[in-house]
Order: structure tokens, then sequence, then C-alpha cells
């Protein structure tokens, strides 16, 4: 401090709107954020989902149109998830690996139709398997760790050849980041980003997306024994640096806002690119929240949002994407 009250007032910079945008130490814009959607099959297909109010999955032409909205909006990369049918699933997940299966379709629909639009997408075995698990589980039901890596590379690839700009492993498994990155350069995928979901906590704020890829009544037992334990912030550090050094472009916390501490600390020790996922129980709080007149939607939209920024994001994965764009001015 060069001076004190009454020669130093610190809201005189706040007294007008002008003044508040000219000191403003963070930035948020549409070009921050990246709009997760669902897809289904069919043609002409809108299904809302109940536990997300205003999100819905979408057929591939309907994924299409979202991706025209994203474009026109200045949303710089879309997230794709599918909801696979329960005649698709299996122990094995093999549909993940099918070169048709719902996220190649909507791949090649995307970068056919809108090519100026990133296509971020998921590797995990959870939107395919008859039990609900990330990967490949054994007569205990244990998730087995390096079978299921080998499937996700196949994953990988199989996305990769129909277009996909980042691959995004959800899984948890320890060494699928090395041994991704290693058959993407093998493959001549050399311009295809890896970001890492490098702190992914086992969470109760993942409800509505299970209902959304249709993996809430399938899932046996729990997560726990692969994604984190959410007492611990030192191991997050531990899994960023391995993912890093496996090739990791970018990495990601997941959940957001109960995590913004680990962002903080991902950002200061590592000085990468770290993204937030908002998660669907983060969304469903603050849509529930505004039906019930508690909020105001567009402010607290963008208040929570504006802290991913402030606390060292580079981006931020949210359904609110496209609300939250038409707001910025996109």
């Amino acid at each position: 401090m060069t001076a004190s009250y009454p020669a130093l007032r610190l809201r005189r910079t706040r007294a007008s709107a002008w003044s508040r945008r000219l000191h403003a130490e963070t930035v948020l814009t549409p070009a921050d954020l990246i709009w997760p959607l669902f897809v289904t099959e069919g043609t002409g297909v809108e299904q809302p989902i109940a536990s997300l109010p205003g999100v819905s999955r979408w057929s591939v032409d309907g994924i299409v149109a979202r991706g025209r909205e994203a474009r026109d909006l200045g949303i710089p990369c879309l997230a794709l998830f599918p909801y696979t049918q329960v005649e698709r699933r299996t122990e094995d997940g093999r549909e993940a690996l099918n070169p048709d299966n719902l996220m190649c379709q909507a791949i090649r629909a995307l970068k056919d139709a809108v090519p100026e639009v990133g296509v971020l997408t998921d590797v995990a075995l959870d939107p395919y398997t008859s039990h609900g698990h990330d990967g490949l589980v054994d007569a205990a039901g244990y998730v087995v760790n390096d079978t299921t890596a080998e499937m996700l590379v196949a994953q990988a690839l199989n996305q990769a050849k129909a277009g996909a700009d980042i691959i995004a492993p959800s899984d948890m498994m320890d060494g699928r980041i090395g041994m991704i990155r290693s058959a993407l350069e093998a493959e001549s995928h050399h311009n295809v980003q890896i970001m890492s979901y490098a702190a992914k906590y086992a969470s109760a704020f993942y409800g509505p997306f299970r209902d959304a890829v249709g993996s809430r009544g399938l899932l046996k037992g729990d997560k726990k024994t692969y994604q984190m334990d959410n007492a611990n912030a030192e191991e997050a550090l531990r899994e960023v640096a391995m993912d890093l050094a496996e090739g990791a472009d970018t990495v990601m916390v997941k959940p957001g806002l109960p995590y913004l501490d680990i962002i903080v600390r991902v950002r200061q020790a590592f000085e990468v690119p770290v993204f937030a996922y908002q998660v669907s129980g983060e969304y469903a709080m603050i849509e529930h929240a505004v039906a019930a007149g508690a909020a105001e939607r567009d402010v607290m939209v963008l208040e929570t949002l504006m802290s991913f920024k402030r606390a060292g994001c580079s981006g931020v994965l949210t359904y609110h994407a496209a609300h939250a764009a038409k707001l910025l001015g996109g």
C-alpha cells in the first residue's frame, strides 16, 4: 500500500460500470466455453432429460444444428457423449470400437458441417458397458487397469479416425495417457490433442449425467477404486504430473465448483492449460434454484463461470455454454 484512507478509497474504481469493466482482472468470453452434448439414435429426435432441465439428447442431425449454433455464438468446441441403447451394451463395451457407433457418426457429421468447431470426445467405457463402469471388470467386480487401457487405446484411435480433434480420457486408469499418445503418434494423428481428466473425483454430482448416458440404473457398485477420494489434494497433483509426463496437452479437474482449490493448485504447480467440468449436478442445482425462485439464472451462471476463470482455468465445460455465450454477446 502506498497510501491509506481517505487518500486511498478502493471503492473509487467500482463507482461506475465503465470503470468496473476497465479494472476487471478476469475476462470471460464465449471462447472460454466447451458445450457438452448427448447423442442418441434416430433422425429429428430430441429427448429432454428430466434430471437436467433444459438439456436434451439429440440425434445426429440435431447435434449438427447445435454445432452451427455454437459456431454462431463463438463457442469453439463441443464435447460429445453417446446414449447407447441397452441392447448394444455388453460386458466388454465393444460398441466403443464400432467405427459407425453414435460417437463416430456425430464426429463425422460435425466435421463435415462445421469443420471450424472443435470436437472433443469422451474416452471411457461406461456409455457402452452393461455394468456401467468405465472399464472392464473381473469376477470380483474390480475394474482392471491394463486390459481396460488397451480397450481405451482402441477407442481413442476409433474416434481419431472419425475426425475427433481432442481425445478426452475420463476413465482414470493408470498409464492410459501414455499408451494413447503413443498410438496416436504411430497412426500419424500428430495434431489430435489429449485433454486428460487428470483429477476426476468420485462424486455425488454425477447423477444427472448418468441418466443422460443411460448408465445410472446399470451401475453395479461405485467408482471409488479408480476415481479420486474427495479428501485428497496432493494426490491430484501426482495424477496431473503423471498425465503431463505421458503426453497430455491439457488437463481437467472434475467436478468444478467443489474443487476450485484443486484448480488453483494445479495451475500454480504446472502452469499448463487447466479446464474444469461444471458437471451435471452443478448445472441441475442452479436450474432447480431458479425454478424455486431462489436465484436468478443469468447472474448465477456468469458468476459461477467467472469463478473458474478466476481460479486459473483456460476454459470450462458447461451445459450452460449456449446460454452463457448469448449473455456474453456471442
